[in-house]
């Protein structure tokens, strides 16, 4: 991450995932196989048999690549501290959708984790870091010389006033169409670089009955994603991070222009999208029932490691029209909450995470890259290492959709503007909305 631009994340992100589900005490949408049987999730209160310490993490890597990147991120840790039972509390739930409610009633309630996922950025900073729910982290990055080891902006990301308050696990890339290449070379068509492009290749495949493009909107924050990447296509990275900062009003007419453009784009997706989530729809592009699916690199990770398929033989990919030299960023994360009982044990996870060996373990599995810039190239395929190269030299750009760019109670708003709009499809009531979300939430 070496360009001068650097990365401009705003300073937002509201309390309310702090509120949600606080006057519940139930696990919403858990995994009954995360956590270890024996152990209800709220064991790490209490020491292991025969003394021996333990330590909880919680996150929702519970499906496709980011579990097995998590099982080999355990058994790293486990190979180094024999005597710490890691007691799994993955919480299942594309982007987090059911953990961080799950999260937010056990903090509140006083039952925290050891440690836990978290987006950098608005997420970590102006939510966890200032409810004042988590520990500085300065004396371990000194500790590891983890200083010089990961890039100064990242380092940012997880920053608030001095202090460093995570350990970063990863960077996906969250502008990325991803095909199928039997499609496109048994039609003769070349990925698209830009929306014309785009349109062009959309027709010409609906025109042999083949599904476009894949999308899967079980979950809001799908078609959300692929809405900021038209965002991000249309306004460049510039006038995009502007949106967060108040500069540029979402009533703009660019903004206008790409809601007309997702509009567009959503004519030629799968019909059953609302059934689907995001695996399902990638699955679609992998088995040849449809052509393209617009997703964060996670599904790399879901394409080579559960469903084996061989990256540049199997699928292809390319950035998100008009994206360009453009790298929408997103980092996992993990923090440790205050009142925490296990403490230096959780330490010694972020260590792992931290670590050459611990990154090299679990990205090649994720899909994802690491955050470290010392990390061993050569452990990673032809996506991963094109991925390293484009991280360096792109100009950046935050996800509003992963908790990078925007407050919590913009994103939740702009997912039911979303949502409502892949239904209507009513360009001036998304724009109001936006505008609505927009002017409460980012000040």
């Amino acid at each position: 991450m070496k360009q001068k631009a650097g990365l401009v994340f705003t300073a937002a992100a509201a309390l309310g995932m702090l509120l949600t589900g606080c006057n519940s005490k139930s696990n919403n949408g858990a995994s009954p196989s995360a956590a270890s049987p024996s152990t209800p999730p709220s064991a790490s209160a209490s020491a292991t048999p025969g003394g021996n310490q333990q330590v909880e993490i919680f996150s929702w890597w519970t499906g496709a690549g980011e579990e097995a990147g998590l099982k080999g991120l355990i058994k790293e840790f486990e190979g180094k501290h024999a005597n710490i039972k890691v007691i799994n509390s993955a919480v299942s739930g594309g982007a987090g959708t059911n953990a961080k409610a799950v999260l937010a009633s056990r903090m509140q309630g006083g039952d925290p984790p050891d440690a836990f996922q978290v987006h950098g950025g608005a997420e970590l900073n102006t939510g966890w870091v200032a409810a004042d729910k988590v520990i500085p982290l300065n004396d371990l990055y000194e500790a590891e010389g983890w200083k010089t080891k990961f890039p100064q902006d990242l380092i940012d990301l997880v920053s608030k006033d001095g202090n460093i308050y995570s350990v970063p696990v990863n960077i996906h890339r969250g502008n990325v169409v991803f095909y199928n290449k039997k499609i496109f070379d048994s039609n003769g068509l070349k990925a698209p670089t830009t929306f014309d492009e785009f349109f062009a290749v959309a027709d010409a495949l609906k025109a042999k009955g083949i599904v476009p493009l894949a999308l899967g909107d079980k979950e809001p924050w799908t078609a959300t994603m692929l809405f900021e990447n038209v965002l991000l296509g249309q306004l460049g990275t510039e006038d995009y991070k502007k949106l967060w900062t108040g500069k540029l009003s979402f009533d703009d007419a660019k903004v206008k222009t790409s809601l007309e453009t997702f509009k567009k784009m959503l004519s030629y997706i799968n019909s059953d999208h609302a059934a689907r989530n995001w695996q399902d729809a990638a699955q679609l592009v992998a088995k040849g029932e449809a052509a393209m699916n617009v997703m964060g690199d996670w599904a790399k990770g879901y394409f080579t490691t559960d469903l084996k398929l061989t990256a540049n033989k199997d699928f292809g990919w390319v950035a998100t029209p008009n994206s360009s030299g453009m790298f929408m960023v997103v980092t996992d994360t993990f923090a440790i909450p205050k009142g925490t009982k296990h403490k230096e044990a959780a330490k010694e996870w972020l260590k792992v995470l931290g670590s050459v060996e611990g990154q090299d373990v679990f990205n090649p599995l994720k899909g994802s890259i690491p955050a470290r810039i010392d990390a061993d190239k050569s452990k990673y395929d032809v996506y991963g290492q094109s991925t390293i190269e484009d991280f360096k030299a792109s100009k950046l750009a935050p996800s509003m959709a992963h908790g990078s760019a925007a407050p919590e109670g913009f994103t939740t708003q702009a997912n039911q503007a979303v949502n409502i709009f892949v239904t209507n499809g009513d360009v001036n009531q998304a724009l109001k909305a936006l505008k609505q979300a927009q002017s409460s939430s980012i000040k």
